[in-house]
């Protein structure tokens, strides 16, 4: 019997197919990789501008939403005696309280601002500490200053009140600007005319006031001995410091002299100046990301401390619009409103009682605001191609969107501290001052 022997003759690949799909698998898979990074940096590209575009109008809206309550009086922002400028047009006189307390810097909470008395601001020298009645200086309504790389304008902000300028963490953002404003918080003080009146001395001065608060007024405990207290009505005010609870009584030794009762008022309303004249100061400073990096932030500063308004903010600055005492209307900056442009623009109609020649009259006469704010994302994204690193800022004076540190910038990213691959944009609001005066 024979034995067949069956043999199976198997073949598999060869070296050469082997290494040629493998070339091909690579190909194929380098695509794949390619177009899943291209997608992948275009979307965290969209990510960050979305965020910027976010933040951007947050910061934007929050800052306009104090600008438009600058040199808020209650009722008596606008109006006044008109009076005839060398143009040939009638102006509203310029309406402020008349100040009858001697520690009008220590209520204000002032320290934030250089406009202290006697102090010395650019080509100003303000008024030394007054001995008699006099309406609130134009110079402590508003006041701005211009920062470049190394300084600022008129004069820097003490450093003892605000950040100095710096790359670290906790330090004022180099080339950011600073803008400190006032207003009366008109939905706080007691209404007068029932529970609530003025009592008054034959000789027409205001001898105690009797505050019983209706429904939703404040507490008598926000009084404290020695507040200031701010009577006003729709034609005037008048601040002066006072003792007592439910029966305010001025204070002799802590006014120059008594306050005077009128015999009219309508719409009279009392305010805690201490709490409800509101000083606000904007700026930005340098703050920490938790991978190292640092970012600027809007930080809004007042009595009660500073806040944190949103992160991501490169560039703050002002541009003023102010109608001078011929009634044209131009753009300054802070130093130029400071200086009346180096005395070469007229000051609106005086306040009735002024100090001196009333210095920093301009900042009463500002009737907008141009605000500039550059965004930019938190932190760094490397794969951003040059051209999504370009980006305008109209204060650099550029035609047309650059890389961060072109030539011509006032201030690059690097010099601030912050890195340069990020997505950016450029934030303006026109802010129409609506408690204008004149």
């Amino acid at each position: 019997m024979s034995r067949r022997v069956f043999q199976l003759h198997v073949r598999g690949v060869s070296l050469i197919e082997l290494m040629v799909a493998m070339a091909l698998g690579l190909l194929v898979s380098a695509g794949i990789v390619s177009v899943f990074l291209s997608t992948s940096a275009s979307s965290r590209a969209q990510r960050q501008l979305a965020q910027v575009q976010e933040e951007g109008r947050y910061a934007i809206g929050r800052i306009v939403d104090d600008l438009r309550m600058a040199n808020a009086q209650y009722c008596t922002s606008t109006g006044g005696v008109a009076s005839r400028g060398s143009s040939g047009l009638y102006l509203d006189g310029l309406r402020a309280p008349v100040i009858y307390a001697k520690n009008l810097q220590a209520a204000l909470g002032a320290g934030d601002l250089t406009t202290r008395w006697g102090a010395v601001s650019g080509s100003n020298t303000y008024p030394a500490p007054p001995s008699a009645p006099y309406s609130l200086p134009s110079f402590f309504s508003m006041r701005g200053y211009d920062c470049g790389a190394t300084t600022c304008t008129p004069v820097n902000p003490p450093a003892s009140m605000l950040p100095s300028m710096g790359t670290s963490v906790e330090h004022r953002v180099i080339g950011s600007s600073v803008l400190t404003l006032r207003y009366v918080d008109a939905s706080r003080g007691w209404a007068l005319g029932a529970n609530s009146y003025i009592v008054s001395d034959p000789a027409g001065t205001v001898r105690s006031i009797h505050l019983a608060p209706a429904a939703g007024e404040p507490p008598l405990t926000d009084f404290a001995a020695g507040d200031l207290a701010m009577l006003s009505d729709c034609s005037g005010a008048q601040v002066f410091a006072v003792n007592g609870s439910s029966d305010l009584v001025p204070d002799p030794s802590l006014n120059f002299t008594a306050p005077v009762a009128r015999s009219s008022l309508t719409a009279a309303k009392l305010f805690d100046f201490n709490s409800d004249f509101v000083t606000v100061t904007y700026f930005l400073k340098v703050v920490a990301n938790d991978d190292g990096t640092t970012t600027g932030a809007l930080i809004r500063k007042d009595r009660t401390g500073s806040q944190e308004m949103v992160r991501g903010v490169e560039r703050l600055d002002f541009l003023y619009g102010v109608e001078d005492g011929d009634g044209n209307t131009r753009y300054l900056s802070a130093a130029e409103v400071d200086s009346n442009a180096g005395s070469t623009i007229p000051c609106p109609p005086s306040l009735p009682l002024p100090l001196e020649r009333d210095p920093g009259c301009l900042w009463r006469a500002v009737k907008t605001i141009e605000v500039h704010v550059l965004m930019a994302a938190e932190r760094a994204l490397h794969t951003l191609a040059p051209s999504e690193q370009k980006y305008a800022y109209q204060l650099d004076g550029m035609a047309a969107p650059a890389s961060p540190d072109a030539p011509g910038r006032r201030v690059t990213p690097s010099a601030q501290g912050f890195a340069n691959p990020k997505v950016r944009r450029e934030f303006i609001a026109l802010v129409s001052v609506r408690n204008y005066n004149p």
